[in-house]
């Protein structure tokens, strides 16, 4: 049975996207760095908003923005050239990643700020720095130092609100996160394939 066919309608996107079998996919500095440049170099072809990323070694999350039916197409182009570099890299073959990457469209503010903070911490939950700004890998210290934005997070919610307000940025950021409301918001908001979203929601 052929899959599915997603409904990409404009709007805010939680995109996750794993290793394999959960296998490392970014094993060196220069692996996350192309893949940050793939990823900013694509969105701006695909006129894509990044609003917060997080790499970790074996999956990466993106919360990002469409104004077009072009979400399959950049993840085809990201994903594909990504493994085509690691491929070449690591000397192997076969697939990179695992499936088809998972998406959810984000329908109200409160799922929205919580992902945010549960996008960033990732790498405080997994026990791999004491503060996320050591982190050298998301979006969030780019947000403490405004001079170094780079250009594809520079229309970021957090950018255009906050700017180089610091001190808001790090409350945000740093506040608790419940992962049980957060399940909660994602199992009430709409999926992606929901045929019952037909407009963009104000955020």
């Amino acid at each position: 049975m052929p899959r599915k066919p997603r409904i990409e309608i404009p709007g805010y996107y939680h995109i996750v996207n794993r290793g394999v079998e959960q296998r490392v996919v970014f094993k060196e500095a220069c692996d996350y760095e192309y893949f940050e440049e793939l990823m900013c170099s694509y969105m701006k072809s695909y006129d894509i908003t990044l609003h917060n990323y997080c790499l970790m070694s074996n999956h990466y999350h993106l919360l990002i923005e469409i104004t077009q039916p072009n979400l399959s197409k950049f993840m085809r182009q990201l994903n594909m050239n990504y493994a085509i570099y690691f491929n070449k890299k690591y000397n192997r073959t076969g697939h990179l990643w695992q499936g088809r990457f998972k998406s959810w469209y984000i329908t109200n503010e409160a799922y929205l700020y919580t992902l945010m903070r549960y996008i960033e911490q990732n790498p405080l939950k997994a026990n791999m720095v004491q503060d996320i700004k050591e982190y050298p890998y998301s979006s969030y210290h780019y947000f403490l130092d405004y001079e170094t934005l780079p250009e594809c997070l520079q229309n970021a919610w957090i950018a255009r609100k906050h700017q180089n307000d610091y001190e808001a940025i790090r409350a945000m950021l740093n506040g608790s996160v419940d992962t049980s409301e957060l399940q909660e918001l994602k199992n009430a908001s709409s999926l992606v394939e929901a045929s019952n979203i037909d407009k963009k929601q104000d955020i």
